[in-house]
């Protein structure tokens, strides 16, 4: 079975919390104990007696306590997936708690209020969803019934984010007229909304296509661990370990070690403690060469027909998440994966306005949730994809060399 990570986005009162709350509940994901404490502290109670936001309100009294860049997540499953949901605030001084939670997910779910349609958080998070390069977009029209079941509201709805959709460049964008108060649409089919024939948003969600984020056409494998047993009985065993990031391994497969950039073949494949035919994306696993290679924590085993690019400078998008300003000649770790090098900021080519993409000119120093451009120059070469290619490869974080706090998230261009 696999897994389906998304967020959702909406503006105050749009009805993200219900939402969460309304699919954990019609899909019976929340226990009987948690239903009864639902119960007595519900008071803007539902037809069946619950308050469904409340399911998320520890979640914000978190953030509340100073919880900043931790983005809080919701789990629950069905018979043909599981998900993972990232419950991160949009406001715009909590742009890098957003761009956390949205850069490890594979769709975006944009909530819109039927009374209000698309507004200027609408916009602005969609304008994030394109930055990320989001492959897939879910426009939820939540509070239909508060505009009566109106169809002709959800379409001019519709047209209206068709529009900011066309200029920002997203595709794959699918529209549902929902309640999340009453349930209609999420779950189950609703009566009132006749003159929509589309599928559930719980229906959608369970069979959306998701296999190209497993990238097969990208076999990469890090190194995190080289095994190498000193005892009599393993006296040649020499394997390493780490999980497939992407694509298919098999033994006999020719493969190049990255940096270094040296050919060999996999002499072997392991999971579980056990040889194995092949391996693939998100399994653990140790891989064995035919060759005798010095290969260290945070190297690269990659197919040889499907080379990383391998380079020590670099563009990049970093959002920033320090209270410290970031500043052209300023030097951090960068870690990339197992992979932990030290870099600078060579340059900072502009700012990038969250709010419209456009480019500003910098003439200062980068303040807390602002996202620019940069270039880096790191210690020795770096192996990855582009974030457009690849946003398991083509991303990492900046660390602060004397607080060793996260200070940016870096998309690599």
């Amino acid at each position: 079975m696999d897994i389906l990570r998304f967020i959702t986005a909406g503006s105050v009162d749009d009805g993200k919390s219900t939402l969460i709350g309304r699919l954990l509940y019609d899909s019976k994901n929340i226990l009987i104990d948690q239903l009864e404490a639902l119960e007595k502290q519900s008071k803007n109670k539902n037809e069946n007696g619950v308050d469904l936001a409340i399911l998320t309100d520890g979640l914000r009294a978190e953030r509340e306590q100073g919880i900043t860049i931790d983005v809080a997540y919701r789990y629950f499953s069905t018979s043909k997936r599981k998900f993972i949901i990232a419950d991160a605030p949009g406001h715009i001084q909590y742009t890098r708690n957003m761009i956390t939670g949205a850069s490890n997910s594979q769709l975006i779910v944009i909530l819109i209020d039927a009374r209000q349609g698309v507004i200027e958080q609408t916009r602005r998070h969609s304008i994030i969803a394109s930055l990320l390069k989001m492959k897939n977009i879910v426009v939820a029209i939540n509070k239909i019934d508060l505009v009566d079941y109106s169809e002709e509201i959800y379409n001019d709805i519709k047209s209206q984010y068709e529009l900011v959709a066309q200029k920002l460049g997203l595709e794959n964008i699918n529209y549902f007229p929902i309640s999340a108060f009453y349930g209609d649409n999420i779950v189950d089919k609703s009566s009132k909304t006749e003159w929509y024939s589309g599928p559930t948003l719980l229906d959608f969600l369970e069979t959306v296509e998701i296999a190209d984020s497993k990238n097969t056409d990208r076999p990469r494998f890090q190194v995190q661990y080289v095994i190498r047993p000193q005892t009599d009985d393993l006296h040649d065993y020499r394997g390493y370990a780490g999980e497939i990031i992407s694509g298919i391994y098999s033994k006999g497969d020719d493969v190049t070690i990255l940096p270094q950039n040296i050919q060999t073949k996999i002499s072997k494949v392991e999971t579980g403690g056990k040889e194995v035919d092949f391996v693939f994306t998100n399994q653990p696993a140790v891989l064995h060469i035919e060759d005798d290679i010095d290969i260290s924590r945070g190297d690269f085993i990659v197919k040889t027909e499907s080379l990383p690019k391998v380079e020590n400078e670099f563009e990049a998008v970093v959002c920033w998440m320090d209270k410290k300003e970031l500043h052209e000649g300023n030097k951090y770790f960068i870690q990339h994966k197992s992979k932990t090098l030290k870099a600078i900021v060579k340059e900072i080519e502009y700012k990038i306005d969250v709010n419209t993409l456009e480019k500003i000119s910098v003439d200062s120093s980068i303040k807390l949730n602002e996202v620019v451009k940069v270039r880096l120059k790191t210690s020795s070469p770096l192996v990855f994809d582009s974030y457009e290619d690849s946003n398991l490869t083509g991303n990492a974080i900046l660390i602060d060399e004397t607080s060793n706090s996260t200070v940016g998230a870096v998309m690599i261009l």
